[in-house]
């Protein structure tokens, strides 16, 4: 009896429910690892269940279960013994009394490193939720770029998470659902481990938009049932030609996902019977030849359809996905996508990174999807280097989404590209220097825009010279996270004498727009207005200046102390756009601009500063003065009220108007001003001046309003 038997003999007949997970595991595990191993995760399972002993979830089973549930996800994908007990320790720091120490001295550091991986940072203080969200991201990543075991105990993790969020409140079911669909999906997607980025998606979904899922979801059970006999007859027609090749492959019919035809009826505008109404199949061969031949006999079976092949066999997709997929006029005209692989591409098709610890005789730095997965992790290096946790996510979440093209170099070799990169893109991605010196880009040899956007099977050069330095436009058309963050970088480094002259000329530029100049304000006043800034040097002033940090025509007024009406003053304003020190903002009131939208500022004489959103009527009638426009942006977090316009048309009922204004009271918002437009005799037109706080805010209320029975449309008023 092997040591796995022994433990699973000693269970009780009927086990206990917290044992029963582990039953389950230890059926799983004694399938592929050593007695020894499994002594291992046994250890690890005691010492779980010890120190979360009385910690119950929510849904009310012992705690212990989740992690036990967490690592036989990861059992199912053959990880090793040091993943799985990790997996059953990883919310031991967080959770319970034990730390790092402790584990390691019980365990090793391998497995102390991977829990400590997983863990999150809530005991260190954030200004904000988002900030604390983003270091815990920034700390995941960076542990798998040391480990990528950490991100699949975390993958696995969130899997099961996802599965019990039934116990959770409705608000953090949405908000767990949309950071799922956002970031884990995505990353599963991205380290190819197809299985699991297909249920996180539908889970994700399922949680996010309940309603849309329903839906769907009955549509495409209808759809299975109208299907089957169809499916069968054209499975036995393949097998049956297969056969006659005398070609052994297993013909499997293909399953939809309830996110992916939602994503492709969002994109493509389709109707669900279009997309629901397409059948699917899989062939899986023994080697690479015959994936061809098949190829040929489906081709023969059924036409293809022109422009619906893709060879993923010779040009692998970014995560190291292999298939070949074709689309054929199936009976009746009915689409049918069939996709041939082999049983190695099959399987890492399913498991991506993880396909590794499935199959030690592989060697892992040749593994296909190991070694993309280490090409992206050495740029997520980069990355993190260049700037906040909270710009590190945003960056790693535009990386999450590679909708890709395949270009190549000059010397043949392939890059693929996320659609929409341009020729800077390419240049960072074959190297920062090359990015940071580029000065000019071939595409097939011809001289293009470097802001040329890039074209499938196109040969791209890039043309460099000693001492180029980017350029910060390039921020306004570059794509990548890479191109992006390095850029970004290199203006952050403009700490140099280039930024501080040129914010010194801007200076005494507005300077003399006001008849003064940087000679004449004289050191005591410009020491007074840098303590007012919160500055130590004049240098500091200049340096912020040139790096567009601060406006010229703001500090200007600042230095020479002039308010709103042109009159001398040391008050200050409250500050609600950044950048405006000095000077009364006010909100124009033909637009009522909230924070979300974008806006520019107006330097009015006696009004100071007035901000007007960029979709105003009005912005036409100030296009001659364009000396007095200023580019300015909202601080964030403002903790205040705006006021804005809304204008609501009703079905003449009694009481209609206090019916909305009740719902617009009950959404946390203050009625400043009611009128009443145009009245017909079916409908009247109602305009609401209110408090808001944001456009989220707004938002609700006009979702709100829209839903009542007697409202017809809700708008926004703007000139």
């Amino acid at each position: 009896m092997d040591y796995a038997a022994s433990i699973l003999a000693k269970l009780p007949g009927r086990a206990a429910r917290r044992d029963h997970g582990l039953r389950q595991l230890l059926v799983k595990l004694r399938t592929y690892l050593t007695p020894d191993q499994i002594k291992l995760v046994v250890k690890a399972y005691r010492f779980g269940a010890a120190a979360h002993e009385g910690q119950r979830r929510r849904s009310g089973e012992d705690y212990i279960s989740h992690p036990v549930a967490v690592a036989s996800i990861l059992a199912d994908m053959h990880m090793d013994a040091q993943a799985i007990a990790a997996a059953i320790l990883h919310d031991v720091v967080e959770d319970t009394e034990t730390g790092i120490a402790d584990l390691e001295k019980e365990f090793d550091s391998e497995i102390a490193t991977l829990v400590d991986g997983v863990s999150k940072l809530d005991q260190m203080p954030f200004n904000s939720r988002a900030e604390a969200q983003a270091e815990s991201f920034r700390k995941m990543m960076l542990a798998m770029i040391e480990d990528i075991r950490v991100i699949l105990v975390k993958l696995a993790d969130r899997l099961h998470n996802m599965r019990t969020l039934d116990s959770m409140p409705r608000d953090k079911q949405a908000r767990i659902a949309r950071e799922t669909l956002e970031i884990y999906a995505p990353i599963a997607n991205r380290l190819g481990i197809n299985r699991m980025k297909v249920d996180l998606e539908d889970l994700g979904m399922r949680y996010l938009y309940p309603y849309r899922y329903r839906v769907l979801e009955k549509a495409l059970r209808r759809a299975k049932g109208n299907q089957r006999q169809m499916l069968r007859k054209m499975a036995d027609r393949i097998r049956k030609s297969l056969q006659e090749q005398q070609i052994d492959g297993e013909v499997i019919g293909r399953e939809k996902h309830l996110y992916s035809i939602y994503k492709k009826m969002a994109e493509k505008k389709r109707l669900l019977n279009d997309i629901v109404d397409v059948y699917g199949f899989r062939i899986v061969v023994h080697d690479v030849n015959t994936c061809y031949r098949v190829l040929g006999i489906v081709h023969g079976l059924y036409k293809p359809m022109p422009g619906r092949f893709k060879d993923y066999i010779a040009i692998p997709r970014i995560n190291g996905y292999q298939s070949l997929h074709t689309t054929l006029f199936g009976p009746k005209g009915m689409p049918l996508e069939v996709q041939i692989r082999t049983v190695q591409m099959n399987r890492v098709a399913e498991s991506g990174v993880a396909a590794h610890w499935q199959y030690k005789a592989e060697d892992k730095s040749s593994a296909t999807p190991q070694r993309r997965a280490r090409e992206w992790l050495s740029r997520l290096v980069e990355i993190q280097e260049q700037g906040s946790s909270e710009e590190f996510l945003e960056n790693v979440k535009v990386d999450l989404f590679p909708d890709k093209i395949y270009v190549f170099t000059p010397k043949g070799d392939i890059m693929p590209m996320p659609k929409g990169a341009t020729t800077v893109d390419f240049a960072y991605a074959v190297h920062t220097d090359i990015g940071n010196r580029c000065v000019a880009a071939k595409i097939d040899r011809n001289l293009v825009p470097l802001r040329t956007q890039l074209q499938n099977s196109q040969t791209v050069e890039i043309v460099t010279a000693r001492g180029a330095k980017p350029n910060p436009n390039w921020v306004t058309f570059v794509t990548t996270a890479k191109a992006r963050s390095a850029i970004r970088l290199y203006m952050k480094q403009m700490r140099s004498s280039e930024s501080t002259d040129l914010g010194k000329r801007l200076l005494d530029r507005s300077l003399k727009d006001l008849g003064s100049s940087l000679r004449k304000i004289g050191k005591v006043r410009m020491r007074e207005a840098l303590n007012e800034l919160g500055l130590d040097s004049p240098e500091g002033l200049y340096e912020q200046l040139g790096l567009g940090e601060r406006l010229a025509p703001l500090t200007a007024r600042i230095l020479l102390g002039i308010g709103d009406d042109g009159e001398k003053t040391d008050a200050k304003a409250s500050l609600t756009i950044s950048g405006t020190e000095g000077l009364v903002v006010t909100y124009a009131k033909c637009c009522y601009p909230i924070p979300g939208d974008e806006v520019m500022g107006y330097l009015s004489t006696g009004r100071g500063i007035v901000i007007h959103r960029n979709n105003c009527g009005n912005l036409s009638n100030f296009r001659k003065q364009p000396d007095k426009w200023i580019s300015v942006d909202w601080e964030k977090e403002l903790q205040r009220d705006f006021t804005t316009q809304i204008r609501i048309e009703t079905i003449n009922r009694t009481g209609v108007l206090a019916e909305v204004a009740a719902t617009i009271a009950d959404a946390g918002s203050n009625i400043e001003q009611v009128s009443v437009g145009d009245r017909h005799e079916d409908c009247s037109e109602l305009t609401f001046l209110i408090t808001i706080r944001d456009r989220t805010h707004l938002a609700n209320i006009m979702r709100r309003v829209r839903t009542m029975p007697n409202v017809a449309r809700v708008t926004r008023d703007c000139a």
